[in-house]
């Protein structure tokens, strides 16, 4: 089940929205840190620096809003793994007086909508 034609779709369109995202984001000024940050909370999809603030990013793509937007899909327990993930980042890096923010990247159809301090 984990091979099937569904789930090799979903992870298509995912990189395919990752990619947009890192490129819209660079675009504005974002510098890419780090692209599948892997902790051992979970994943993140970017880590950027942009004006002295780290921002950990997750990016949502849908092909529709048939089950809500992009960003209703960050719900408490992924933004919760995102906390985790940052500040393992910032141990890992040995960073202590820096800001950080949360940032959700939704693409629908192409349509990129940046969501700064998300959460």
């Amino acid at each position: 089940m984990q091979n099937s034609p569904k789930n090799f779709y979903k992870k298509l369109l995912g990189l395919k929205g990752e990619k947009l995202a890192e490129k819209t984001l660079k675009k504005q000024g974002y510098k890419i840190i780090k692209t599948n940050y892997v902790t051992p909370f979970g994943e993140a999809d970017l880590v950027c620096e942009k004006d002295g603030v780290i921002n950990f990013v997750e990016v949502k793509t849908r092909t529709s809003c048939k089950f809500g937007t992009p960003a209703q899909a960050v719900n408490y327990k992924k933004q919760k793994k995102y906390r985790d993930i940052a500040n393992y980042y910032l141990k890992e890096n040995n960073l202590s007086d820096v800001q950080i923010s949360f940032v959700v990247v939704e693409i629908l159809d192409e349509n990129v909508n940046i969501i700064t301090d998300a959460f």
